[in-house]
């Protein structure tokens, strides 16, 4: 009894020791909230491995998604009605059974069809080779020559032939027409065959015949100079020389200055704009044979209205001149851009009342075209204020309509042959007599 005794007033007085012991063992081996979460875990896996086996693997973060949608397209299930189906005892008649397989083809026909279309569209992706078919050359070459802005040129040529004041010969007008014709589409082919590298960045030209490989620059080349020699010999053996000269100069200055100016100086709208002025300048060299002041002034009024007509399209296509690397005054310098159109819209004013001062035209002129010239003055004023695509789209769709009717108006106040030729006799007649009142 008294061992018991000892034992138990020992462990009485021996128990707030332990108690600070066992404090300091649990701090030393860092006993926490997430240690017992652990030796938790460790025992449902020792003793548990039916709920550890039961755990699904997690998918490898690091594939690649393309592998995760092919395994998902892979898993994908197709669900499908369940129609009725009647009773045993109750036979199928013929018109039943048939209606049943009609139902089924199709469903049969879309799921055969699944795998030829993908198996078509990855055909189409891979590169072919372009077959180029007689019936499609016309429509390429048409392309190539840029036949809308060739059919533009033949026309500002014929009006300066219709403008000259000498009798109308329709051999000679078919000739010039025929030569400025050819000797255009000459220049835009080679422009094209230049600028493939180029076009294929911009979407208004990325398909071009020989961007997409319709053609081959061979042919284009060969197409170009075909048109090229026959059109200058036209103009300079079946015209006159002069402009024959004209001609060449004008596919020079095209190609050799426009075309590479595109992409180092916004010099190139003037140059360009110059290039635009010849071809009435060639019809009325081809009138009369000579350079007077009315093609002068025909060629001025071309050379004014193409700043309104390119500036306002150009502005609408600075994205893709940018992308293509074409300097232009919309990309580089849009103030310029907007002050040149309407500079130039006003000039066309100050041309206008320029003709009655050269003998060209009456002084009706300068009247019936003031209004179509202070339209186009009016929106070329809204695109310098606005300088939205808006007023841009409205005075590049003025412009088409405003040369045309502005040379017809021309045309219908010219001065016609005989009033130029009456005077001619007359200034000549006063010049006998005072040469006869001299003699004696």
């Amino acid at each position: 009894g008294f061992f018991v005794w000892h034992l138990k007033s020992n462990g009485v007085r021996q128990m707030p020791c332990q108690f600070v012991h066992l404090c300091r063992a649990a701090n030393d081996r860092l006993i926490t909230f997430q240690y017992f979460n652990f030796l938790k875990r460790m025992y449902v896996t020792q003793y548990n491995k039916d709920l550890s086996q039961r755990a699904k693997p997690k998918s490898d973060s690091v594939a690649s998604p393309f592998c995760e949608l092919r395994q998902q397209d892979q898993e994908r299930k197709v669900t499908r009605e369940i129609r009725q189906i009647s009773p045993v005892y109750q036979p199928l008649s013929e018109t039943s059974i048939r209606k049943h397989l009609r139902e089924m083809k199709p469903v049969a026909e879309t799921e055969d069809s699944v795998t030829p279309v993908r198996t078509e569209s990855k055909e189409d992706r891979q590169w072919k080779e372009m077959k180029l078919q007689l019936d499609d050359l016309p429509g390429i070459l048409a392309r190539l020559s840029k036949i809308k802005l060739t059919a533009l040129v033949v026309s500002t040529a014929s009006a300066g032939f219709a403008m000259a004041p000498v009798p109308f010969d329709l051999t000679c007008f078919l000739l010039a027409s025929l030569g400025t014709g050819l000797a255009s589409c000459a220049a835009n082919s080679i422009n094209q065959f230049f600028e493939v590298p180029f076009d294929s960045n911009m979407n208004r030209t990325k398909t071009r015949p020989l961007v997409r490989g319709q053609i081959s620059p061979l042919l284009a080349v060969c197409f170009a100079a075909s048109c090229g020699v026959p059109g200058i010999a036209l103009l300079t053996l079946g015209v006159n020389p002069l402009t024959g000269a004209l001609g060449a100069f004008n596919i020079f200055l095209y190609t050799c200055c426009y075309t590479p100016m595109k992409r180092m100086s916004i010099a190139n709208t003037w140059v360009g704009a110059v290039v635009g002025a010849i071809p009435p300048i060639m019809g009325w060299t081809a009138a009369t044979g000579s350079l007077d002041t009315g093609a002068l002034l025909l060629g001025a009024i071309l050379y004014s209205w193409q700043f309104p007509h390119f500036n306002a399209l150009s502005w609408g296509l600075r994205e893709d001149y940018s992308r293509g690397g074409y300097c232009m005054m919309s990309v580089t310098h849009p103030g310029l851009c907007r002050r040149v159109a309407l500079r130039h819209c006003l000039a066309l004013i100050g041309l206008s009342v320029v003709a009655p001062v050269l003998d060209i035209t009456t002084w009706t002129f300068p009247v019936i075209s003031l209004p179509i010239n202070l339209y186009i003055s009016y929106l070329g004023f809204r695109f310098y204020r606005d300088a939205d695509r808006s007023s841009s789209r409205k005075l590049f769709f003025c412009s088409l309509w405003h040369l045309p009717l502005l040379l017809l108006v021309m045309f219908t106040c010219k001065k016609s042959f005989l009033e130029e030729e009456d005077k001619g006799d007359l200034l000549g007649g006063n010049h006998g007599r005072a040469v006869e009142i001299r003699l004696p």
